[in-house]
């Protein structure tokens, strides 16, 4: 519904130049019956001009007219089509300068966490532009290196469920092109309230063949420790046996020594 321009004015304006009643006027502009008679005997809007709503386009003629006619009539402003949607307008973000200094983060995180998401719907998000989303996604930005990942919610840039319905969108635009996501990618695309409910999955290794059954509950085999060291002993050579001389060494130097010598 389209609003009033200058309700209190525009029911000074009714009080002074028709008939219609104070309940009629008071329901047209927004304002308490006893507003509107307090009006009419000066004792509110004092000094106000009156806004004429025929010749701004508010009200017509015949509309003011039927009022006059019958006091049960509610006045209906005038629709002016070349207004419609105009409370929808599609414009940038607006973000306060406290957290302009904070939005590379904020940007950073999105790139990171949500690479599904497009320039666009990043844009939209925390109110900036596709040529810095580019270069932080290309880490050629000039602050990169001290940039730290923040989550844009956290920060006060956007809202948890503007971000869940983008991340949704992305999920159907994906699922649309029939491409094929791992699970961190649709974990990633869930809401968070669904994502935060979610059974943590066990990891198991798949790129290694022969684990396909692989458990971590499975009963192993005990092998005796004692048998095992028994083995060992037999294995160990004495330290001594390498130091003892062959058979025999012996004798033949006391054979030596026995030999008179000339």
């Amino acid at each position: 519904m389209a609003k009033l321009l200058h309700p209190k004015a525009t029911a000074v304006w009714l009080v002074d130049n028709t008939t219609i009643s104070f309940k009629q006027i008071a329901d047209f502009v927004g304002m308490h019956e006893l507003e509107v008679q307090g009006i009419a005997d000066g004792d509110v809007a004092g000094g106000v001009k009156g806004f004429d709503p025929i010749a701004n386009n508010q009200l017509t003629q015949k509309e003011i007219d039927a009022a006059q006619d019958n006091p049960l009539y509610k006045l209906m402003i005038k629709t002016n089509s070349a207004a419609a949607g105009e409370e929808k307008r599609r414009g940038p973000r607006y973000t306060p300068l406290s957290k302009r200094q904070d939005r590379p983060n904020s940007i950073l995180w999105l790139v990171k966490f949500h690479p599904e998401l497009s320039d666009g719907q990043i844009a939209k998000l925390v109110g900036t532009t596709k040529p810095t989303i580019q270069s932080i996604r290309e880490r050629t930005h000039w602050n990169i290196a001290n940039m730290q990942p923040i989550d844009p919610v956290a920060l006060g840039l956007c809202k948890q469920t503007e971000l869940d319905a983008a991340v949704q969108k992305a999920a159907a635009k994906k699922a649309a092109e029939g491409e094929v996501m791992s699970d961190d990618e649709r974990r990633k695309l869930v809401s968070t309230e669904q994502s935060l409910g979610m059974d943590t999955e066990p990891k198991i290794p798949t790129a290694i063949e022969g684990l396909e059954t692989f458990t971590l509950g499975g009963s192993m085999d005990v092998v005796d420790d004692e048998q095992d060291d028994e083995d060992d002993d037999d294995k160990i050579v004495d330290a001594d046996s390498f130091f003892n001389l062959p058979a025999g060494g012996g004798d033949d130097d006391e054979d030596d020594d026995d030999q008179p010598r000339l």
